[in-house]
């Protein structure tokens, strides 16, 4: 029975683990450098969205993720406004191997994220007078496979940091 409990809590160390610690905004930004004369032209507004994920390992199985969502919206030739976030989150993740831990991290905990960042964004949007984003939802996993087989295509390995 010993052997038993043994290798079952052995297994038990040993099973992948993943858990969400914290999600916090790193940074924020906002700029209307047209306020207010942008206000009282016609809205014909154009959007431009990048996007960007990193990762960082923190002490033991902690990792921090920073998913960055940077928006440009002209109104005609002009920049109506910018507006960034950086929202992060700390994971545990254990007992994985690089191909899932890299997934992880690159897709699975910025879908996590992503919702947070979506309302952040909106509202800093809507402080500074303009009609909310509602960002369309982003297929994360979707884009970690395009980087793949980017850095396939370059020689290049993806690393875990």
């Amino acid at each position: 029975m010993t052997d038993q409990q043994n290798t079952a809590a052995s297994e038990e160390e040993n099973a992948p683990q993943f858990s969400l610690q914290r999600i916090y905004v790193r940074d924020l930004s906002f700029e209307a450098p047209k306020s207010p004369a942008i206000f009282r032209q016609q809205w014909e507004p154009s959007v431009g969205l990048d996007l960007n994920t990193r990762q960082k390992a923190l002490e033991s199985d902690f990792h921090e993720v920073v998913l960055t969502l940077s928006v440009t919206v002209k109104n005609g030739d002009e920049v109506a406004f910018i507006a960034e976030v950086q929202q992060a989150g700390i994971f545990l993740i254990k007992n994985l191997d690089d191909a899932s831990m890299s997934h992880t991290l690159g897709a699975f905990c910025p879908n996590i994220l992503f919702p947070y960042a979506r309302e952040t964004l909106d509202s800093l949007v809507t402080r500074g007078s303009f009609p909310a984003l509602m960002l369309a939802p982003v297929n994360f996993d979707a884009l970690y496979a395009q980087e793949l087989q980017r850095m396939q295509a370059a020689g290049e390995t993806p690393t875990v940091q």
